[in-house]
């Protein structure tokens, strides 16, 4: 169980590397830094074609588990713990800082795009706005799915990722289209019990092989970016997700502690590097009159991981974790129960 516990954090690790590497490049390319535009371009896409969807991956392998043990109702009250009371108080904590900073950064942030939060998500707070809705749907589909369908709601889910661009999105409807397929193949996946088929040599070879050439064919040779959604985009983001998962598996049979570390902490990581890497590139263009695209990117995502790990640390130390988390479902179950006891 440990092993297979390590390896999830290693999956992550790699997930929040590539993001914090994402966003620091789009910000070095948007802020007009000198940089070279085909390889940025290129990367971007590949890392776009599947970082997050990794995320939903990972969601959904262990969410019939989650759903088991606490039932419908008791986990998204978790969610709200987890992943909306995040959404809500860093949404409003990034955006406040954002308008400030405007003058010296790449976009023009207002107050009331910040306040919009409950209906337009913004920035990297998208993932988690879109992540429950995932868990919300997920809830009323498998709550009494019985197994044997499990395969079939990956399907149906892979063909409406493939008609995205027909169904209109009210209410971000597109967040649920474009994503739900990847947590659904999570769920089924889990059901398989592939794992360690997937740490072999052999395995681990083969989908290296793929992975390689599956970008080059959708990069390369049919000229297309992350935003062509499709069926090779769809192909390409699965054949992606096993690599990962491969060499994940693969590299945490030699454990390192700190990349488990990125891992286990890559929420942390994700609701507070871009304040880190946004405000190491300003200083280094205003102050220290920095334009080096690699010392940008280099510093940026050094800090952008490091400093939340920082944080992190201190955090628990000084047990201030209402930061990240809240135990607001735990305190309105006492409430309720103080409220049935009169």
């Amino acid at each position: 169980m440990e092993h297979r516990r390590l390896w999830v954090d290693y999956a992550k690790a790699i997930g929040i590397i590539l993001v914090v590497y994402g966003h620091v490049g789009r910000g070095v390319y948007n802020a007009g830094i000198p940089i070279n535009k085909s390889f940025f371009l290129l990367s971007d896409s590949i890392i776009y074609s599947f970082h997050m969807p990794l995320f939903f991956f990972l969601s959904g392998m262990f969410f019939c588990q989650s759903l088991l043990k606490r039932g419908p109702i008791k986990l998204l009250a978790n969610k709200i713990d987890t992943v909306i009371y995040p959404y809500l108080l860093w949404s409003v904590i990034q955006g406040v800082v954002e308008v400030s900073l405007s003058p010296y950064t790449n976009g023009s942030v207002t107050y009331t795009d910040v306040f919009m939060l409950l209906y337009e998500p913004r920035a990297q707070f998208w993932f988690l706005y879109a992540l429950f809705m995932v868990f919300v749907v997920a809830s009323i589909i498998y709550a009494h799915l019985s197994n044997h369908y499990i395969f079939s709601v990956f399907v149906c889910s892979s063909l409406i990722y493939l008609i995205q661009k027909d169904i209109p999105s009210p209410f971000h409807l597109n967040f649920i289209t474009s994503n739900f397929a990847f947590f659904a193949f999570g769920v089924w996946f889990n059901r398989l019990g592939s794992l360690e088929r997937l740490g072999s040599r052999k395995v681990f070879s083969a989908v290296l092989l793929a992975f390689i050439l599956f970008q080059y064919v959708f990069h390369e040779l049919l000229n297309l970016t992350y935003a062509d959604k499709g069926i090779y985009s769809f192909i390409l983001t699965v054949i992606s997700l096993l690599f990962v998962v491969s060499l994940s598996i693969v590299f945490s049979r030699k454990p390192i502690a700190w990349i488990a570390f990125i891992g286990s902490s890559s929420m942390v990581i994700y609701l507070t590097h871009i304040l880190v890497s946004s405000g190491s590139r300003i200083i280094l263009q205003n102050i220290f009159d920095v334009d080096s695209a690699s010392m940008h990117t280099i510093i940026g995502c050094l800090l952008g991981i490091a400093v939340p790990l920082v944080a992190i640390k201190y955090v628990r130390v000084i047990n201030v974790t209402v930061l990240f988390t809240a135990p607001l479902s735990q305190v309105a179950y006492d409430l309720y129960k103080s409220f049935l006891r009169r």
